[in-house]
This record gives C-alpha cells, sequence and structure tokens, in this order.
C-alpha cells in the first residue's frame, strides 16, 4: 500500500480536492486505489442532496493521473507531465448519490493506451463490491 504523502506531491490535485487517500495496488497498467472522502460534509464537489454519482468520474480521473505519476517515477522522472482530461464516455451511473454510511470507494483505472501525448483509461467505483460508476477517460498532456 501507498499512503497519500507518498504520491500526492506527484499530482495537480491537492488540499480538499485530493480525493483518494492510498493506493492498494499498482502495475504498469492498473491502478487501485481507496477513499474515504466522500463521507466528509465539505467535500468540496456535494451538493445539498449529497455528493452525486456523476463526480465519481473525478475519482477515477484522479486515479489516472496517479497511476501516470507512478509509472514516471517508476522510470526515473519526478515531475510527470500534467494532464488534461479531455473527453468522458460510455458513463454508467448505478446510484443517483453516493451513500456514504456503505464504507469506503475502491477506485479502479486500467490504461487502454498512453504515449507521450495523452491517454486513456477505463475506470470503475465501486462500493461494498457494487459498481457505482463507470466509463472511459481520455486525457492530453499538453506541450506546454
Amino acid at each position: 500500500m501507498l499512503a497519500k504523502t507518498d504520491w500526492a506531491h506527484l499530482i495537480p490535485h491537492q488540499g480538499a480536492m485530493s480525493l483518494l487517500d492510498a493506493v492498494l495496488s499498482w502495475d504498469d497498467t492498473r491502478i487501485h486505489a481507496i477513499s474515504e472522502s466522500h463521507t466528509l460534509a465539505e467535500h468540496p464537489l456535494r451538493g445539498a442532496s449529497g455528493l452525486h454519482a456523476v463526480h465519481l468520474a473525478e475519482y477515477g480521473a484522479q486515479a489516472m493521473a496517479v497511476h501516470g505519476a507512478l509509472l514516471a517515477r517508476s522510470r526515473g522522472v519526478e515531475h510527470a507531465r500534467p494532464g488534461r482530461l479531455v473527453s468522458l464516455r460510455d458513463i454508467a451511473l448505478a446510484v443517483e448519490y453516493v451513500d456514504p454510511s456503505q464504507g469506503r470507494l475502491d477506485v479502479h483505472a486500467e490504461s487502454l493506451y498512453a504515449d507521450d501525448a495523452g491517454a486513456q483509461y477505463a475506470f470503475r467505483v465501486e462500493q461494498g463490491g457494487r459498481v457505482l460508476a463507470s466509463g472511459r477517460a481520455a486525457v492530453i498532456h499538453p506541450l506546454s
């Protein structure tokens, strides 16, 4: 397991918008992260009715960012190139709002394609073994 302190400085998401708590496992193509941030009353994406499931795509995107940063670091690059989320596709939501009483979120992302210009990932967010949200996301790495 990698604690947040091991990788948080490698991604642009900081403060309350850093939604993931730890990385349970990762390899060249996959990452499994966990989070309890959905339970926080001061969650930056929470509305009056709670955390809408559409915001789980941000959890997937952050898992992608952490995965890319960990891969870069494994190749000796301490400062991964920033990415810009440009596309979400095939988003499926099983709930309207995330129930904070149902436990932690398990965030999985799998690289489908990656090169120096960008990457495409499939992601899913589970709670208690139930898939709450899934989809694909694409990022580009701007030249500057």
